[in-house]
């Protein structure tokens, strides 16, 4: 079975793991992105699994922060939809408005296109939903997590390019992901085998996220390199022992192993936003 990490065990692994800079810089210009246009999966929808998504939350509502010190004037339009994937953005099969049933696609490319003549920011993640569901049961489905990594690499360059035809001048941000399936580690050998499997496929996940950013050269907020996705070493004391730094972060900013839920909490929005702040900058 999986071994839970208590609430009051995570806040001590983060305690002794990692810290935060004071504070992200002050940017002042007057003028600035008038606009920002969150897109994605349940990340960008501030997803927590105590109280479901939080569109002005997450690491959105601290990259919104972020750019109203730019232009305190600046509005966020949050289309993000937890469960999205690279197909389901397009097709709109999984996530509709609720009234035209169009996609989250669609209704982003209707909003680039009436805000194209403005400054703007786009921040997007997906990609996770498309392999999430080939870990299940302590192993890795290689010939579905093929099938997830094929979508990723056809889909995403391609719904890259429509956002980016739809507003040339807006400015956009591509997000990768962290590995939540390090937690696996704590559950004994087999687990820790796992884990350490799970590195080389997230690299080569996150590797297809980077190749189809660049076919807009749109830069990549390296969220693995925030999470030291892959530091196995040095070990850090924590109240389970010693464990790997990547594990011990996982633990620390994301539900996965105190819940088994994937997903960031407070601490870990706050460093995927930190990741993308220096790509927020005028």
């Amino acid at each position: 079975m999986r071994r839970q990490l208590t609430v009051a065990a995570v806040a001590a692994v983060a305690a002794a793991t990692v810290s935060l800079p004071a504070g992200a810089a002050h940017a002042a210009p007057a003028s600035g992105p008038q606009w920002y246009l969150a897109l994605g999966d349940s990340l960008a929808a501030g997803y927590q699994p105590t109280t479901g998504d939080n569109k002005t939350g997450g690491y959105v509502g601290g990259a919104l922060t972020l750019l109203k010190r730019q232009n305190p004037k600046v509005k966020l339009t949050n289309l993000a939809c937890s469960g999205e994937d690279t197909k389901t953005f397009s097709d709109g099969t999984k996530c509709d408005d609720g009234n035209a049933k169009k996609s989250q696609q669609a209704r982003a490319i209707k909003f680039l296109k009436a805000h194209a003549k403005k400054q703007g920011v786009v921040t997007i993640d997906l990609g996770a939903n498309d392999i999430n569901h080939c870990v299940s049961g302590g192993s890795i489905d290689l010939t579905c997590l093929q099938a997830g990594l094929t979508d990723v690499a056809t889909n995403l360059p391609t719904i890259l390019q429509k956002l980016h035809a739809a507003a040339p001048n807006a400015k956009i941000v591509v997000l990768n992901y962290y590995n939540p399936f390090l937690a696996a580690y704590l559950t004994g050998p087999d687990g820790q085998t796992l884990a350490k499997q799970s590195e080389t496929l997230a690299t080569i996940f996150n590797g297809e996220i980077a190749q189809a950013a660049a076919t807009i050269k749109a830069p990549v907020a390296d969220i693995a390199k925030a999470f030291l996705s892959n530091a196995d070493t040095p070990l850090v004391t924590t109240p389970y022992g010693k464990i790997p730094t990547n594990v011990a972060r996982i633990c620390s900013w994301t539900w996965m192993c105190s819940m088994s839920n994937i997903h960031a909490n407070d601490y870990g929005y706050t460093v995927m936003w930190w990741a993308l702040a220096p790509y927020l900058k005028a």
